[in-house]
């Protein structure tokens, strides 16, 4: 009896000892495989870059395929990029005043005004040009709408005639760009560069600009242009001017042909004596295209 359960005993051991050598030889040479696998598929790799790429290409694909679609809040962070607004605690002091000058007097926030008034500093340290002028051209052009757009087509922040100087726009992207108001800063600018350089003085340049060049009469523009950049001067020197109202822009003379008569209110508001000095007495009708003609001879002679 005890040999046969010796027997039976040694019988299992032997079985469990060869399945288990079975068993480690059947890994080993599994493992040998793919550790050979692996080197030649290197190797392969190495030899034919096409396959390496081509793998990889695959391979983020997958893994884009595998990627959860973005939260609605992934979005947002790009409307950041978009917008055309700062905050004017990072101007330094007469820039930030000169803001909140002009937001109030001309009711728009002072944070996209913030980025026109850095930006008007800017240019006018690269061009030599004031940057309160330059300012004051946009207050008395569209009264800061980047939007607006005249009769004869002027648009933008500085009423640039967009058909005319099409080309000044392609860097930044083509003519739409007239409607980013910095853009349209920038180009305004050197529109005004030639204007000036083609007049020889600072009034005869507002006189191009708007397109009186060759009228006797500019409906008061570069006045008005004069009398506000006056004003931003004072605010950047600490002085606060008293005009608060916002005037109403100043319609080039190109755009005012056969005026259509409207009818007194019945109650005049006073007017402030400041901005009544600056008003024009009379306003000279004059053709439909003179800004567009002035500026394209402005072109041809560049």
């Amino acid at each position: 009896m005890n040999q046969a359960f010796d027997a039976t005993a040694r019988g299992l051991r032997t079985f469990v000892s060869d399945v288990v050598d079975g068993f480690f030889e059947i890994t080993h040479n599994g493992f040998a495989l793919v550790g050979l696998a692996i080197v030649f598929a290197a190797l392969a790799l190495a030899a034919r870059p096409d396959l390496r790429q081509s793998g990889e290409e695959q391979l983020m694909g997958w893994l884009q395929s595998r990627k959860p679609p973005p939260e609605v809040s992934d979005l947002q962070p790009t409307a950041i990029e978009r917008t055309t607004a700062a905050s004017p605690h990072v101007l330094p002091k007469p820039q930030a005043a000169v803001a909140y000058w002009l937001s109030k007097k001309y009711r728009v926030a002072v944070e996209p005004l913030s980025v026109l008034v850095a930006e008007a500093f800017d240019l006018g340290k690269r061009t030599k040009l004031d940057p309160t002028l330059i300012l004051a051209i946009m207050a008395v052009e569209s009264s800061f709408n980047p939007f607006a757009q005249s009769q004869v087509g002027a648009q933008g922040l500085m009423q640039v005639m967009t058909r005319v100087h099409g080309e000044k726009y392609e860097p930044a992207g083509g003519a739409l760009t007239a409607f980013d108001p910095v853009t349209n800063m920038r180009v305004g600018v050197k529109v005004l560069q030639e204007c000036i350089a083609r007049a020889g003085s600072l009034e005869g340049g507002l006189r191009y600009y708007v397109g009186a060049a060759n009228l006797s009469d500019d409906g008061g523009y570069a006045v008005k242009v004069l009398a506000e950049h006056e004003r931003l001067r004072q605010v950047v020197g600490g002085r606060t001017p008293s005009v608060i109202t916002p005037p109403s822009a100043v319609t080039p003379p190109a755009a005012r042909t056969n005026p259509v008569p409207v009818a007194a209110p019945t109650k005049q508001p006073k007017p402030d004596l400041q901005e009544a000095q600056d008003a024009p007495q009379e306003r000279q009708a004059a053709p439909e295209a003179a800004r567009d003609s002035q500026h394209l001879a402005l072109l041809s002679n560049s």
